[in-house]
């Protein structure tokens, strides 16, 4: 797109064309609609690209309609192998599980495997003269673009082959010489390509003095570009709306260009804001935050990076946060899309994944899955055997942890004292200590023994007050000893809570190896 290209303001272009604007009013579906997600599969997905495929998904959903998964491999140089089946993996695994697609449906969703339809099409352009072959070569197009960047103009085609004639043409082909074929752009007086309405951005108008370039629709090796790709695919699968990253906006009047030239009725479109990182910079493939592999391999749920994406450029009715993926389908709203870049947080995200696991602990359906996979992780932190790791040990760890716990892999780490007897020789534990008097310490060392010794009825809490008053002590260092004695750290859940969560005779070996640790000192 040429920079003279211009998008007009908001009130500008609201006043020249009212009856697109006017459509604010009516953006959410009325029928069901048939949507798309089309990577390119040039390496992992992106946390944009899910957000997109999200959105894609919630519209299908909201609305009664199918949920269609392309793949664009048509740069064959950018393919990375296992690209494509990691993508549909990552869509599995965030449970956005779509209608149409590799493997299932009834077309063929790569783009590679429907290379004669897209010459067909090219033809079709040619015929009706929206199309012409060049047979411009690789080193004058260079020099061209050289020469017009050296006098400030933005490189555009000069449509050197758009007056060939027929015979001129036919000579070059007999002759066998390579060639692309390129768009006829309307110009910007002849065409209202460049003037639309954006479900997102609202009223837009693209058109500029110069219109925009030819573009080229067939490669010299007879395969597509994106544009031609693009849409003829999104007719041939009758696409309602295009739910897709803004950074594809400029080339919009490109594409509704084409969709005229066919005779065909444009999708409805909506281009998303990019997503960005805290410093401002555009969120990539590159950054640590990007991949959604990361993500996963990081421990978070597929329903906190679900809840979280669908955060990013989505505003609920409610002040609600915390959305299963039900919920938001039922949710889900095209009104709510914000045209403000979304900033990738991960402080925000923690949490969601804390709520998450905490009510997936509380399902029956998804907790005995988080306990196997929180054992093996506990194994593999602690050195233990998985078969010594038991399950119901893990459970009420994963309990006692509650919203201290962001990731199951931590387990161990949060709670390493329901895992086996505490070291009382470390710093931690030291920390501990030091918050009770040096008397104190086998005075209620004794006084737990004692009252351990005996069958004990009562609360805890009562419990900590009778072996106070025996110890003649505060009750806070009965409770502090206890927390060096049973976790050896100065911090941690609350003491009731640990001591209902630990068995009884394994409190009876902490405090004898507390008092041992004592008085050896």
């Amino acid at each position: 797109m040429l920079q003279s290209l211009r998008v007009c303001s908001r009130q500008t272009a609201s006043r020249a064309f009212s009856r697109q604007a006017g459509a604010a009013a009516s953006i959410e579906p009325t029928a069901p609609v048939r949507v798309r997600f089309a990577p390119s599969p040039t390496g992992m997905l992106h946390l944009g690209g899910l957000r997109t495929a999200l959105f894609n998904y919630l519209l299908a959903r909201r609305y009664g309609g199918e949920f269609i998964l392309r793949i664009e491999d048509t740069d064959q140089a950018r393919l990375v192998p296992g690209a494509a089946e990691g993508i549909v993996q990552t869509l599995e695994w965030a449970g956005l599980n779509f209608d149409e697609g590799p493997g299932k449906g009834p077309d063929k969703y790569f783009q590679s495997q429907r290379s004669d339809i897209y010459r067909k099409h090219a033809q079709e352009l040619l015929d009706r003269g929206a199309a012409y072959r060049c047979f411009c070569s690789t080193s004058r197009l260079e020099a061209l673009r050289t020469e017009q960047t050296a006098q400030g103009r933005a490189p555009a085609y000069d449509r050197h082959c758009a007056h060939l004639s027929s015979r001129q043409i036919d000579e070059k082909l007999r002759a066998g010489e390579r060639h692309t074929v390129r768009m006829r752009a309307p110009s910007a007086e002849d065409s209202d390509s460049g003037r639309f309405y954006d479900i997102v951005h609202r009223a837009m108008d693209f058109r500029g003095p110069a219109g925009f370039d030819d573009a080229v629709l067939l490669k010299s090796d007879g395969q597509p570009t994106y544009h031609l790709a693009n849409v003829v695919d999104d007719h041939l699968m009758r696409i309602t709306h295009v739910l897709r990253g803004e950074e594809w906006l400029m080339s919009t009047p490109k594409h509704r260009a084409l969709f005229t030239a066919f005779g065909w009725q444009a999708p409805q479109y909506a281009h998303l804001p990019l997503l960005m990182n805290p410093d401002g910079s555009k969120l990539s493939k590159r950054n640590d935050d990007g991949p959604v592999q990361r993500y996963i391999d990081d421990g978070y749920l597929p329903e906190s990076l679900v809840n979280y994406t669908a955060l990013l450029g989505w505003h609920p009715e409610t002040p609600q946060e915390l959305f299963t993926l039900r919920q938001l389908e039922q949710s889900f709203s095209l009104a709510g899309l914000s045209r403000s870049k979304s900033v990738v947080s991960r402080e925000r995200l923690d949490w969601l994944n804390r709520q998450h696991l905490r009510a997936a602990l509380a399902d029956p359906d998804k907790s005995a899955g988080l306990i196997q996979q929180a054992r093996a992780e506990v194994a593999a932190a602690s050195g233990l055997e998985t078969a010594s790791v038991r399950p119901e040990t893990v459970a009420t760890a994963l309990r006692l942890a509650g919203d201290r716990l962001t990731f199951t892999k931590d387990l161990y780490n949060a709670v390493p004292f329901m895992f086996g007897d505490p070291a009382l020789d470390t710093t931690a534990a030291e920390q501990a200590l030091i918050l009770v008097p040096h008397e104190f310490h086998i005075p209620i060392l004794n006084a737990l023994e004692h009252a351990l010794a005996s069958e004990v009825s009562e609360s805890w809490i009562g419990f900590a007050k009778s072996v106070a008053a025996a110890a003649q002590v505060p009750t806070k260092h009965v409770m502090m000893m206890l927390r060096f004695a049973l976790t050896g750290e100065r911090f941690g859940p609350k003491i009731p809570e640990l001591l209902d969560a630990l068995p009884v005779d394994s409190i009876k070996r902490r405090i004898r190896n507390a008092k041992t640790e004592i008085e050896s000192r």
